[in-house]
């Protein structure tokens, strides 16, 4: 079963809003779907290696820089280490896709293929000193063109274990992309991965090497739950489904390209597209938060109702009242360690939902459209 958290009490009901006010993210930020992102994007992109005069960095061995070329300034970077015994050209696909996207993307190798993640989480932090030169060198194509406080690292496998730790290393960072990754989870803590760097998982349904419940799921419940964080599992996917942006149908790469444009680039329209769940996961979690055209206050203060659940703390049932129903609205009740006990459709303004099977305690009430998604928690005694 395909589940999906999104921990969120200020996500407004969008698709009523469309129809009342006008004040949709599609008259602000364009046609913006999920789909809509393409392989490879609008832009043109070229590339840079050390023989074109880049900084050849002691931390790592080999790198290539892509970058597009009829964009406009300032760019957002990224660096992408590979994993355990793979070169440089295992994760290499992520470099034109990415700067296709506006995204000045590096793609490095490591000086040893044994490298542990800690050896790669160094092999990033030394690339980033080696992207930010690229804005002061004289001749770059890249000179005066990067906004050098906005930079990203990610990696596959032990690459994406040494991610996440190069977030704790620098948490000025914008956000984290960690390709199926592996870190040692017999020694690792809940402290070694406190960091606020906003940060992408995939995973891979049937991954032998970085199984996901030993891994990627670990991972993502030792960040903290004040960092926004996301796990999209793969249905059937091995360890190397995430390793080029085709990987999911296509799905890796839209998805990632909606996380960075929001977290990285700053481009809060790509938000909201993360918050349905693509047809080729096996797992979907996250507790991003989107902001809105307009807070809870002003559409109250305008006569717009969201929905209202009461009384909270309740006892047998609870009722739910969604003023603006769309045609599709169904619910989820979720357990605080996010498994699902009761859903249905909605399919009046006000509905009675019985609670008898639910024990005392505190769940979360999941409100879902084909286009939006908003939780909140409620009590039952």
């Amino acid at each position: 079963m395909i589940r999906k958290i999104i921990y969120s009490t200020r996500i407004l009901l969008f698709f009523s809003l469309i129809l009342s006010l006008n004040l949709s993210f599609a008259q602000n930020c364009g046609p913006l779907t999920l789909d809509s992102i393409s392989n490879p994007g609008e832009y043109t992109y070229g590339s840079l290696t050390e023989s074109d005069g880049i900084r050849n960095g002691p931390g790592y061995s080999g790198a290539t820089i892509y970058y597009p070329t009829n964009a406009t300034p300032p760019f957002t970077g990224m660096v992408i280490v590979p994993g355990y015994v793979s070169p440089q050209s295992s994760i290499q696909n992520w470099g034109p896709f990415l700067a296709s996207h506006g995204i000045v993307t590096m793609t490095i190798g490591t000086n040893s293929f044994f490298d542990q993640p800690e050896d790669r989480r160094d092999a990033l932090l030394d690339a980033l000193i080696t992207l930010k030169e690229e804005n002061i060198r004289s001749g770059s194509p890249l000179l005066g063109n990067l906004d050098i406080t906005r930079l990203a690292v990610g990696g596959w496998s032990m690459g994406g274990g040494g991610a996440q730790l190069a977030a704790k290393t620098d948490t000025t960072l914008k956000a984290v992309m960690a390709l199926c990754p592996w870190l040692n989870t017999s020694q690792l803590t809940a402290a070694d991965l406190n960091h606020p760097v906003p940060i992408l998982f995939f995973s891979g349904e049937y991954d032998g090497v970085a199984p996901p419940a030993a891994h990627a799921d670990v991972h993502y419940n030792y960040t903290p739950f004040s960092t926004s964080k996301m796990l999209f599992e793969i249905a059937s996917g091995n360890h190397s489904v995430a390793n080029d942006p085709i990987g999911g149908g296509g799905y890796v790469g839209k998805i990632a390209v909606a996380w960075l444009k929001n977290f990285l680039v700053g481009d809060t329209c790509y938000c909201p597209l993360v918050l349905n769940t693509p047809p080729t996961a096996s797992k979907y979690l996250l507790n991003v938060n989107c902001s809105t055209v307009l807070s809870i206050e002003e559409v109250i203060a305008q006569g717009k109702n969201v929905y209202q659940l009461s009384p909270n703390p309740c006892s047998g049932s609870i009722q739910l009242k969604v003023p603006n129903l769309v045609l599709g609205t169904n619910y989820q009740i979720l357990s605080m360690t996010g498994a699902e006990v009761e859903r249905g459709e909605i399919l009046s303004q006000v509905t009675s939902i019985a609670l008898h099977n639910l024990a005392p305690g505190i769940y979360l009430f999941n409100l879902r459209s084909t286009e939006n998604s908003t939780q909140t928690r409620f009590i039952v005694q």
